[in-house]
């Protein structure tokens, strides 16, 4: 038996496609401890897994309410102090994790690819490590736009310059997280590294990405492994496998956990699919509160939840309104859904740009009104190449293996201390 430390943002879909991972590690016989702030231990909820807290004294309380705030409205100036945050977490990690380590110690690590200190510790300590890539890959590729652009896939020269011009305005966006993380590289005696791409594993790199989903990739490293989504496949006993689903077809609305509190966006919907009479199930991840979900239901056939079982609503629905999450866009390929993307942070609107590229949905700005929201919908519903293009997909992704291939792959990788290639995965 193997311990495994997994370093991971704290967010929530992050945390648990990488407890998904975990469970099967564990299954196999191996000890996995998360190791992250102190304040991210709710975001797990299966006992068998360790948690060492960090950051007690460099992180004031309150600091992860803080973060995901600012997260869950990235614009503007919060933007700038949504990348500090960011960046005093690296640094809190890059600090603390050594002795962390030492101290549980771990034969191997498991690193979300959103977590520069994970990569940067492991390689200073001479530890075997995974990179897994929960959102989109970060993985840079000459020819491609960075994941959180909203572009179009073209070969042309004129795109090839904007998807140049956006890399530089990124990096120069990110330069406070880019100090950190060339800092830490330096201090623990690493090559030089400025960025997430460079932070990446040499003996197995893990996607939630299906091909089929991406854009055509060209130089992704011999040990990428796109396995699909990472889930806990074990039956669940919440609430929300017990809610009853609208008994007509129905279109099925989630904004994800960070982002349910926008009831203008959600009513925005509702009125989209009042037009084209279409009962809504709305899941809002307790980001509303009871009076704004009486208003919304206000809205005829409109079912408003806090939490609803996804796979199950969206293998029911007609149609799911998304804000471009990858969970939830991977969980609507594998049940066939047409998507109408609503992008609205992070890596979001690359996902949206992926969707219309693959012919499976459609996109919309959040400032779109009602009226444009119903035409897309209504393209959705009535226009049968969607469906029929999402129904070649989910054997695929089926075959892909999720979280059980996952283990397989990082348990041989970090026990054999060499590059697990993807043919012979």
């Amino acid at each position: 038996m193997s311990h495994y430390a997994v370093i991971a943002p704290p967010l929530y879909s992050h945390v648990k496609a990488l407890q998904a991972l975990a469970i099967q590690l564990i299954e196999r016989g191996h000890q996995i401890t998360f190791v992250q702030q102190f304040e991210a231990r709710p975001l797990l909820d299966d006992p068998r897994i360790g948690f060492y807290p960090l950051g007690e004294t460099r992180l004031a309380p309150g600091s992860l309410v803080n973060t995901l705030a600012l997260a869950a409205r990235p614009s503007g100036l919060g933007l700038f102090r949504l990348i500090d945050d960011l960046a005093a977490t690296t640094d809190m990690l890059c600090h603390e994790l050594p002795a962390a380590i030492e101290t549980l110690g771990v034969d191997g690590v498991i690193v979300d690819q959103m977590e520069a200190a994970g990569g940067l510790v492991a390689d200073a300590l001479g530890l075997p490590y995974v990179s897994v890539a929960c959102a989109l890959p970060v993985n840079r590729e000459p020819g491609l736009p960075l994941p959180v652009m909203p572009f179009a896939y073209a070969t042309s020269t004129q795109a090839q310059h904007r998807y140049e011009t956006s890399e530089k305005i990124y990096d120069w966006l990110m330069r406070r997280h880019a100090r950190v993380i060339a800092h830490h590289a330096q201090r623990l005696g690493l090559t030089p590294r400025h960025s997430l791409h460079e932070c990446l594993s040499t003996l197995a790199q893990i996607s939630q990405t299906p091909p089929s989903l991406d854009f055509p990739r060209a130089a992704l490293p011999a040990c990428f492994h796109a396995v699909g989504p990472l889930r806990d496949e074990r039956p669940a006993d919440h609430a929300e496998t017990k809610m009853a689903l609208p008994s007509t077809p129905f279109v099925f609305a989630s904004l994800g956990t960070l982002q349910g509190h926008r009831y203008a966006l959600f009513r925005k919907i509702a009125k989209a699919c009042q037009r084209v009479e279409m009962p809504l199930l709305i899941a809002h991840c307790g980001g509303l509160n009871a009076t704004q979900v009486a208003r919304l239901e206000r809205y005829g056939t409109t079912y408003v939840t806090d939490f609803a079982d996804q796979r199950t609503a969206l293998s029911k629905a007609s149609a799911v309104i998304t804000h471009g999450g990858l969970n939830t866009v991977v969980d609507a390929v594998q049940s066939a859904t047409p998507m109408l993307a609503i992008p609205l942070a992070f890596d979001q609107p690359g996902v949206a740009a992926r969707i219309v590229h693959h012919g499976i949905g459609q996109s919309a700005t959040r400032f779109a009104s009602s009226a444009i929201l119903a035409r897309r919908l209504s393209d959705l519903l009535n226009n049968d190449s969607y469906r029929l293009r999402l129904s070649t997909m989910p054997p695929a992704l089926m075959q892909a293996g999720g979280a059980a291939k996952a283990a397989q792959i990082a348990e041989q990788a970090l026990s054999e201390c060499r590059p697990v290639l993807a043919e012979a995965a």
